[in-house]
C-alpha cells in the first residue's frame, strides 16, 4: 500500500479550524510585552532552519502557518516525509552536523517571535513520524503486510499535529476522537452488561455508517464479538505466541460463516518486539510508542549574519 504522501498533499487533509490552534499557541507564548521584539526591531532579515539529528521531516504546513501569522516566509531546500541527513557525508550524529532544511524571510522580530513555537512542532512531529516510519520498515521486512496504527493516546490540544506525523510517518491514524469510530473496551462492556448487549446499543447509535471496535481478552469473547457483528476485534495484552494462535483460530473458525471482521493486535508493542506479533492472521498492529515517549527531531534557526568583506590589499 502506498504511503499518503505519495498519492496527495497531506496540508489538504488537514480541517479548516486548525490555523487557531497555531494562533492559541503564538498567544501563549508571547501572552503580553515582546521585550525581544522591542531589542531587534523590524528590519528585513533571513534565517537558516538546519536539521541536527536523522529523522523524517514533517509538520511543513504547521511551521509555515506559524512563520505566515508573524509576517514571514518559508522556502523549503526539503520535502516532507524526506530523509534528514548530513551534508558533505558529515553524520548529523557527529559534532558540528547539520543540513540545511528551509530559509525564513521577514522582519527581525517575525522570525524570533515565530522560531521557538515553529521549531517545537516540527521537532515533535518529525519525531512521531519518524518512529513511525522505523517501526514500519521493521514490519515490511519481518513480512507485516497490515495496518501500522497509532492510538489515541495523544497530548492535550497536539493531537491534530501527532497524528498527522504519524500519516507523513506511514501509520493509520486508527480512531482520531470518540465519534470516530465506537470503541467498546472493558469499562463499556462492564458497565453495560456483555458483548453483545454492548454491540447492539453502538449499532444502534452509531447506525451502518460508523465502525465498531470490541477489546476483547480471550478467545470466548472475541467470538461473542463477533457474533454480536463487530466490525474489529481487538486482542488486547496477549503474548505473541497465544495472540498469533487465537488469531489463526479465530479465522478459521469463522471463514465462510458471513461474519467480516479484522483482528486487531494492541497492548505492550514497541518498537523493539512489534516483529514477534506479526502473523497472516493479523490485519491491525496499534500501539502507542509511536508517538508516545519517541524522541524528537533536533532542529535550530539560526539568523543569518553578514561576513565581513576580506580586504586582500
Amino acid at each position: 500500500m502506498p504511503l499518503p504522501l505519495e498519492l496527495g498533499d497531506l496540508a489538504h487533509i488537514l480541517p479548516s479550524s486548525w490555523k487557531s490552534q497555531i494562533t492559541s499557541w503564538l498567544a501563549e507564548d508571547t501572552p503580553s510585552f515582546d521585550y525581544g521584539g522591542f531589542v531587534v526591531g523590524d528590519k528585513p532579515n533571513t534565517a537558516t532552519l538546519w536539521g541536527k539529528s536523522p529523522g523524517i521531516l514533517a509538520g511543513i504546513p504547521f511551521f509555515d502557518e506559524v512563520f505566515r501569522q508573524v509576517g514571514c516566509t518559508v522556502e523549503w531546500h526539503a520535502k516532507e516525509g524526506s530523509h534528514i541527513q548530513g551534508e558533505r557525508g558529515v553524520h548529523l550524529s557527529a559534532k558540528g552536523g547539520k543540513t540545511k532544511i528551509a530559509t525564513v524571510s521577514g522582519p527581525t522580530r517575525g522570525i524570533l517571535l515565530g522560531e521557538r513555537v515553529a521549531l517545537n512542532i516540527l521537532a515533535r512531529c518529525s519525531g512521531v513520524a519518524s518512529q513511525a516510519r522505523g517501526l514500519l520498515v521493521n514490519l515490511r521486512s519481518a513480512g507485516f503486510n497490515g495496518v501500522l496504527a497509532g492510538t489515541r493516546k495523544t497530548t492535550p490540544g497536539f493531537r491534530l499535529v501527532e497524528k498527522y506525523g504519524m500519516l507523513v510517518g506511514g501509520a493509520d491514524t486508527h480512531r482520531m476522537d470518540l465519534s470516530t469510530m465506537i470503541m467498546l473496551k472493558d469499562n463499556h462492556i462492564w458497565a453495560r452488561g456483555n458483548i453483545t448487549e454492548a454491540v447492539i446499543a453502538a449499532r444502534s447509535a452509531g447506525g451502518f455508517s460508523v465502525k465498531i471496535e470490541v477489546e476483547v481478552d480471550s478467545e470466548d469473547a472475541a467470538d461473542e464479538a463477533i457474533a454480536a457483528g463487530a466490525d474489529v476485534v481487538m486482542l488486547d495484552n496477549f503474548e505473541p505466541a497465544a495472540v498469533k494462535a487465537v488469531a489463526k483460530n479465530l479465522k478459521a473458525k469463522w471463514a465462510g460463516r458471513n461474519r467480516q471482521f479484522l483482528l486487531e493486535v494492541s497492548g505492550g508493542l514497541r518498537v523493539d518486539n512489534a516483529e514477534m506479533y506479526v502473523s497472516p492472521e493479523i490485519d491491525i498492529l496499534s500501539t502507542s510508542s509511536i508517538h508516545q515517549g519517541c524522541p524528537h527531531v533536533d532542529f535550530s534557526l539560526k539568523i543569518n549574519v553578514p561576513q565581513p568583506e576580506v580586504d586582500e590589499n
